[in-house]
């Protein structure tokens, strides 16, 4: 009798851990839109993120995997930003404020027009809600990392400080007023 309980009980723990990190794994989803969303999206407060990446990039598979998989990233993403992935090597024509944008392919090399200019993957782009860019950003960045430029611009904080300024007061001056922002400091 006492085996079958213990049975019970270890089988009810293992669906309330699941069950935890399935919710837990679901608020830290970012809930990406495609660029044909965008064009026609009515933002006003919020950046466009556009992440522009290829189905060959490493970086751009680890991006996904350890950086935009975590909570505080998801969070500042879905909440201060408009969130878009754009194959950069993609296939679609669309238009972006009055602009129609269609794929290129000249021999072997194949970039999107909307692409052009970028120096590799992935690069993150920050567009204002008018749809003229605020910054370009390429590389791979740890979440940690990512967490403080995206909320240098979510903040306003890029009009106040340089960054590199910013990257050492962040962690003592800055951070708690983002894990505030983010409903983090009461926990």
């Amino acid at each position: 009798m006492m085996n079958k309980i213990k049975a019970i009980v270890f089988c009810v723990g293992l669906i309330f851990n699941f069950q935890l990190s399935t919710f837990n794994s679901a608020q830290a989803q970012v809930k990406w839109h495609t660029i044909e969303e965008a064009a026609t999206a009515k933002i006003e407060e919020r950046l466009y993120f556009v992440d522009f990446y290829t189905s060959w990039c490493g970086y751009c598979k680890k991006m996904d995997r350890e950086t935009f998989s975590d909570a505080t990233v998801a969070k500042l993403l879905n909440k201060y930003f408009y969130p878009v992935k754009f194959d950069a090597e993609g296939s679609n024509t669309f238009q972006w404020r009055g602009k129609t944008y269609r794929p290129v392919n000249q021999g072997r090399n194949r970039q999107h027009e909307f692409a052009r200019g970028l120096q590799g993957y992935p690069t993150f782009v920050l567009y204002k809600a008018d749809g003229t860019v605020l910054q370009a950003i390429p590389g791979f960045y740890s979440a940690k990392d990512f967490a403080v430029i995206l909320w240098y611009f979510a903040s306003g904080d890029c009009d106040k400080y340089p960054f590199e300024r910013y990257q050492k007061i962040f962690d003592k001056e800055i951070r708690p007023t983002m894990e505030k922002a983010l409903g983090k400091g009461n926990q």
